[in-house]
């Protein structure tokens, strides 16, 4: 469904990606797994547009996308769920998840069921303001919200950051139910070593800028990536 090709990145003088490639296909999840400051967040903006690539190509179902913006990528149904969550703290929940509306046409501008069925809390909350839930409730929130564009493939960056342990579980679950019921290619990037393991079906590992291992995540050396997260 996805594929990146040897792309380069930089911002001004520093170059943040260098020759990275990967593809994300149905129904499967790769994880990118790294330290801080590797390149990480830098690619999944590449993917969703949020910033150019300076070298390579980036394939969305076989379509050249790299000179897209990022509101035609999602109306392609790419859906990214950004670090640190970036919901609307003033608005409803359900108005952070009625922005999902705006890549959909108008006959399907209704919030999908799954949303609920995963995420049964965020029902009860409907009418509180984002600003008001817990950093693991937000995460939940920003998920359901990537959910009500109908995306083919889910981007998703570090969503165990700052999360209480039983959120935690009930969005691994979700991202499982996601790739097994539903089919979605799924793109991981992750530093929670073991929560990444029990999801990951391929996985890439990033250091300054670079691929630097990949490989199935049946016959993944832990030691050998572990060794790559630690500072």
């Amino acid at each position: 469904m996805l594929e990146v090709r040897d792309i380069d990145l930089h911002y001004g003088a520093a170059q943040a990606l260098r020759g990275v490639s990967l593809q994300v296909v149905e129904a499967r999840i790769t994880c990118v797994l790294g330290r801080n400051g590797v390149g990480k967040t830098s690619l999944l903006r590449a993917i969703a547009g949020q910033r150019g690539i300076s070298a390579g190509h980036i394939l969305f179902e076989g379509m050249d996308i790299s000179r897209l913006s990022p509101h035609e990528r999602a109306g392609l149904g790419i859906a990214l769920v950004p670090q640190g969550r970036e919901i609307f703290p003033l608005l409803s929940v359900r108005e952070n998840l009625e922005t999902g509306f705006a890549v959909l046409p108008r006959r399907e501008r209704r919030l999908p069921d799954e949303v609920f069925a995963l995420f049964p809390a965020l029902k009860d909350m409907l009418g509180r303001r984002g600003g008001d839930l817990s950093g693991g409730q937000q995460q939940q929130l920003a998920i359901a919200r990537a959910l009500v564009m109908r995306p083919r493939l889910l981007v998703l960056d570090e969503p165990t950051e700052g999360i209480q342990p039983s959120i935690i579980k009930d969005i691994g679950r979700a991202i499982a139910y996601l790739r097994d019921q539903m089919g979605m290619a799924i793109l991981l990037v992750e530093q929670y070593f073991d929560f990444a393991r029990e999801l990951a079906d391929t996985f890439i590992v990033m250091d300054r800028g670079e691929v630097v291992l990949r490989g199935e995540a049946y016959g993944m050396d832990e030691t050998a990536v572990r060794a790559r997260l630690t500072v």
